[in-house]
């Protein structure tokens, strides 16, 4: 049902962590394939993904057009934009697949969804989660840490990640607040992948 697009750039032990977290997902048939897009890494990044059956994009073109490739290539009509080293919560699958399904049954397919950005050591208490919440609320706007859950007509119909330095970060500012969701799955980790 989905496609997840991880943009990497010399990251072999963040994609790891990742790559990890999405087994179960596909082992259940929510996540239908994982595209690598990847900057000319220097490290054992494009061996590790190949290793774990990922489709790897190798390209020296700028992130966003290799974010563009990697979503042209995919096939499924969802996609996920995971950063390296993002790890949502063991039940992002199940949460990602129902809110796909509501999109679908309302028409909603111009909005998106990101997780709840989790510190990494978050502490599971009712403090630690109240102050998650405070930061949760206090942030303007979304991060490119919390993933990135799209339809890809919508996807499409933004033009995609646009070229520039953030390209991630304008693309959520495309999509604007109105039309993007919080999942309440969160998620931890992620790094940029360089450039």
């Amino acid at each position: 049902m989905l496609s997840v697009v991880i943009p990497t750039r010399d990251c072999e032990r963040a994609l790891v962590r990742t790559l990890a977290v999405l087994v179960g997902a596909a082992v259940a048939g929510a996540v239908r394939e994982v595209i690598v897009a990847d900057g000319g890494s220097q490290d054992e990044t494009t061996k590790v993904a190949e290793i774990a059956g990922c489709n790897v994009l190798v390209s020296a073109d700028p992130p966003a057009v290799r974010l563009r490739a990697a979503a042209a290539a995919a096939r499924a009509s969802w996609l996920l934009f995971l950063r390296p080293g993002a790890m949502p919560d063991p039940a992002w699958a199940e949460e990602a697949i129902r809110v796909v399904e509501d999109f679908e049954r309302r028409g909603a397919l111009d909005t998106a969804a990101v997780f709840r950005l989790e510190p990494a050591g978050a502490s599971p208490s009712l403090g630690g989660q109240a102050m998650a919440l405070l930061r949760e609320a206090v942030r303007r706007r979304p991060s490119p840490d919390q993933g990135l859950l799209i339809g890809r007509r919508f996807y499409e119909s933004l033009g995609g990640h646009p070229d520039g330095a953030a390209p991630e970060e304008a693309l959520l500012d495309r999509i604007g607040r109105r039309r993007l969701i919080r999942l309440r799955s969160g998620i931890t980790g992620g790094e940029p992948a360089g450039q």
